[in-house]
């Protein structure tokens, strides 16, 4: 199909009248029908085609017919090409050869696969529009695309998990102690507790369990448990208490405090993996397992242990100067903290003890209102005082109640901590004394490093004796790494204990604030409205029944023998009194 004659046309339109025809020149026929071939070429190009050709069309430029306007094309070369005024100096030679037969169009392959990302041009797309790019690329198989990395899905990435794996795969502890009840005579007299056990872990028997322990068996877990994994913060028990140790308050307070111990302590990653603590929570015989535990082997000291196991002596030594900022840092953290936390227990027990005191003065303040309306001669104003006797009842059990709750939510967080405070330093000092270890290996190194020398500048052929010293040296080498080893790791080991230890006290105190504010709001709001009703009561006044009215008890006079009330012997008394 030839686009430059009108009639050919697909549209019916005529070609760009801007392409003149070329001078004439001395070509023959055949040279003249090349011209007009590509003429004709040139013609096509403004309407986005590549080549004129006959043969079947892709299914690419396969167009709907739309109305199109045309435009002129500047062409540099001119119609031509390079046989026009701009040709080079060979443009005579390639005139006189024939012209080159048009080639056929390549078909283009299009396959499934996924194409490349190519850059996207800014504005939306043309419909019609033929990309030339696609007929400019190198025929021939296609390379596979490059492989990427699976991505994860929008959907799943926006929902994260509430837990991670790691915490989901670790067991749960819930211990309950309870139950605490005084067993023993006189003098072996001691509170025995419950604690009761539900676990998901698989190294226990069963999932829920119940075993009796006694004060002295949380101890030994506590010192336990510290001797087995030196720089770890052992939740400590609370302290010992010769007087009033079975006084109510006091029980109830060392429950709640050897309950939460032994809460922490199972859910710490590394303590609840102790086989001590499974003998604590498990084991019916505790007394005869622990006796034969200790026979097979005993509780690590201060100066046995770990290093005692490797043959190491820890020795006080001079005094510890610590080298590392951060824990020095963090030790006058520490001291700086104890120091606030008791000044703000002390004035916790005295904020408790005014509540106690308050206590006490509404129940004395009740007694005597009640003892004033039972003598109070007129009814409209014995039942008000006796109603406020009963309100001031009730103000003593709020104040009173209030002050339990007090020691038992804020007051014992803070006792938790001074407490923990100590077990931290317990760890500090056990790093000083891993310090003191590497050192001592140090230094008897270095001595049996010095009668090794001594024996070599001697000269003699002591073998024996080198080989044996060699040996020393060796070991001694070796006791010193491993000493080393064993002080770094309690350094990276403490590190993450203050760390863990510093997110559990803002958690603890946070909510320890927040129950206490909460408990004194409740009873505030519970005294407002005991006042509130008693001021309801005053207004109804008129209403008979609103108020308490001591009863009028009938009793018989032996000298008259006619009944007088209450009220008429209260006069006679008044009446007598006044003769």
């Amino acid at each position: 199909m030839d686009l430059g004659e009108a009639g050919d046309s697909p549209w019916g339109d005529v070609p760009s009248q801007s392409i003149s025809k070329p001078a004439a020149s001395s070509t023959d026929n055949g040279s003249s029908k090349a011209q007009e071939a590509e003429t004709s070429q040139q013609s096509g190009a403004s309407l986005k085609s590549p080549t004129i050709a006959r043969g079947p069309r892709t299914p690419v430029r396969r167009l709907v017919a739309q109305p199109t306007k045309l435009e002129a094309v500047d062409d540099p070369l001119g119609p031509l090409g390079p046989l026009g005024n701009n040709a080079g100096p060979g443009a005579d030679s390639q005139a006189d050869e024939p012209p080159v037969p048009p080639q056929k169009e390549q078909m283009v392959i299009r396959t499934t696969m996924p194409q490349p990302p190519q850059q996207k041009r800014a504005g939306p797309g043309d419909p019609h529009r033929i990309d030339d790019e696609e007929y400019d690329r190198p025929s021939g198989p296609r390379a596979p695309p490059p492989v990427q990395a699976a991505k994860p899905s929008p959907v799943r990435a926006s929902a994260q998990p509430s837990v991670s794996v790691e915490q989901a795969a670790k067991p749960s502890f819930h211990i309950a102690v309870g139950d605490p009840h005084k067993v023993g005579d006189l003098t072996s007299s001691h509170i025995v507790y419950s604690v009761r056990t539900r676990t998901t872990s698989k190294g226990y028997k069963q999932s829920e369990f119940e075993v009796k322990r006694r004060y002295r068996d949380f101890l030994w877990l506590y010192n336990t448990m510290h001797g087995n994994n030196p720089g770890v913060i052992v939740p400590p028990p609370p302290e010992k208490q010769a007087l009033n140790r079975f006084e109510t308050n006091f029980v109830e307070s060392r429950r709640a405090a050897l309950e939460k111990m032994c809460n922490k302590i199972a859910a710490h990653p590394t303590l609840q993996r102790d086989p001590d603590l499974k003998l604590f929570l498990e084991s019916e015989s505790f007394s005869v397992d622990v006796k034969h535990k200790e026979r097979r082997e005993p509780i690590p000291g201060e100066s046995k242990g770990m290093w005692g196991s490797l043959g190491i002596n820890v020795g006080g030594g001079s005094k510890f100067v610590e080298q590392d900022d951060w824990f020095h840092d963090r030790r006058v953290y520490l001291d700086a903290l104890e120091n606030q936390l008791k000044a703000l227990m002390k004035s916790m027990d005295t904020m408790v003890g005014q509540r106690k005191a308050m206590s006490e003065a509404a129940g004395d303040f009740s007694a005597s209102l009640h003892a004033l309306s039972t003598v109070e001669l007129s009814p409209t104003l014995s039942g008000p005082l006796d109603a406020l006797s009963d309100l001031q009842l009730t103000i003593r059990d709020v104040y009173d109640r209030q002050a339990q709750q007090d020691v038992l939510t804020f007051g014992i967080t803070i006792d938790e901590y001074i407490r923990l405070i100590g077990s931290v330093k317990q760890s500090f000092g056990q790093r000083q004394k891993a310090f003191y270890a590497w050192h001592n290996a140090e230094s008897d190194m270095q001595k049996r490093k010095a009668g090794q020398d001594k024996l070599l500048r001697q000269g003699r052929s002591q073998q024996d004796r080198l080989n044996a010293v060699g040996a020393e040296v060796a070991d001694a080498e070796r006791k010193v790494h491993q000493a080393r080893l064993l002080f770094e790791d309690m350094g990276r080991l403490m590190r993450a204990e203050i760390d863990r230890f510093e997110r559990e006290k803002v958690e603890d105190f946070k909510s320890s604030v927040e129950t206490f504010l909460e408990s004194a709001v409740e009873a505030q709001k519970e005294l407002i409205e005991k006042w509130e009703t008693f001021l309801m009561q005053l207004d109804a006044e008129d209403d008979e029944t609103v108020f308490y009215r001591p009863p009028v008890i009938e009793t018989a006079d032996k000298s008259t023998g006619r009944g007088n009330t209450a009220v008429d012997r209260a006069r006679a008394t008044i009446d007598e009194d006044s003769d």
